[in-house]
């Protein structure tokens, strides 16, 4: 008798469907598609070789094997959860902070040194976040991202900075000394943000129908480094490409413009949590440090 036990994702789908007595309730449980729920139950039972729930109606009802099944599977989860509340109460705590993962690759991770000394007593565990946030952030002590208002009910939004963006073009590329020539080229954009470009056309007097497009990203991250390596002009937040500025690495012929957006951290209302408080202080003295004091110049007169 083989003695491999089942995947735990299959095993934490069923056990919260026969806990709640639905998929639905198991999926909201979850945070998981209805879908999502269904095929972990059915691998769980093409692997074990049972049925463990038959169709009543509309609704489950549990057979004996998976009567059988759920009280193993309770016991067992009941056991892990109290050994990990045991061993969190016994080390330290570290802080959850998601980010979408351009975010997290380009701003956070070359100042964790930085900020390691100026808040020596946080812990941080840095999860990246790439297909949004969920209402309650699950999983989540906080979430520092670029977003805009009107917030989630259940979130606490301390704004840090406003979002500025503008393009960015290698000092290597062919048209990089002709601003005005530059909008003719094929722009780099990204899927996830198919509204910067037309934003900021027209914020700058620009018809956005004149914007050509050239290489999609799905990340902002990737879009940067196809700029880095000559390929285009992208478009970007401010401080995600300080650095590659003040190194000569890009440059921003057109300086940076508001969008309406902010960066911001985000954690679950009424969740009071003083490290959110020390983490906040820091992150706007950092987004400061990397807005440049100018205000944004006016972009070239296209419409002509």
């Amino acid at each position: 008798m083989s003695s491999r036990l089942p995947p735990l994702n299959a095993l934490r789908a069923f056990e919260a469907t026969a806990r709640l007595g639905g998929v639905g309730q198991a999926a909201r449980e979850l945070h998981v598609t209805h879908g999502a729920v269904s095929r972990q139950i059915r691998l769980l039972e093409a692997d074990l070789g049972q049925a463990l729930f038959s169709r009543e109606g509309r609704g489950l009802r549990i057979t004996p094997a998976g009567r059988q099944l759920q009280d193993a599977a309770a016991s067992a989860f009941a056991r892990l959860q109290d050994a990990t509340a045991r061993l969190r109460r016994d080390t330290p705590s570290a802080m959850v902070l998601g980010c979408p993962g351009s975010l997290l690759a380009r701003w956070m991770i070359p100042r964790l040194e930085r900020l390691g000394r100026d808040l020596p007593g946080l812990t941080l565990h840095l999860a990246a976040q790439e297909d949004g946030f969920d209402t309650d952030l699950a999983g989540l002590d906080a979430a520092f991202l670029l977003a805009e208002a009107p917030w989630p009910a259940g979130w606490q939004v301390r704004e840090l900075a406003p979002e500025r963006i503008g393009p960015v073009v290698s000092p290597r590329h062919p048209a990089s000394a002709d601003p005005v020539r530059l909008l003719e080229e094929p722009l780099l954009h990204t899927t996830s943000r198919p509204q910067a470009w037309p934003s900021w056309a027209a914020g700058h007097g620009i018809d956005p129908a004149r914007l050509r497009y050239g290489s999609g990203f799905e990340h902002l991250y990737y879009l940067l480094e196809a700029a880095l390596a000559g390929i285009g002009v992208a478009i970007a937040p401010e401080p995600l490409v300080a650095a590659d500025l003040a190194a000569g690495r890009l440059l921003a012929p057109w300086g940076f413009s508001a969008t309406g957006g902010a960066w911001v951290l985000a954690t679950r209302r009424g969740a009071p949590d003083p490290r959110v408080d020390r983490l906040g202080d820091w992150l706007e003295r950092e987004l400061a440090a990397g807005m440049s004091p100018l205000t944004s110049p006016s972009g070239p007169d296209a419409r002509d």
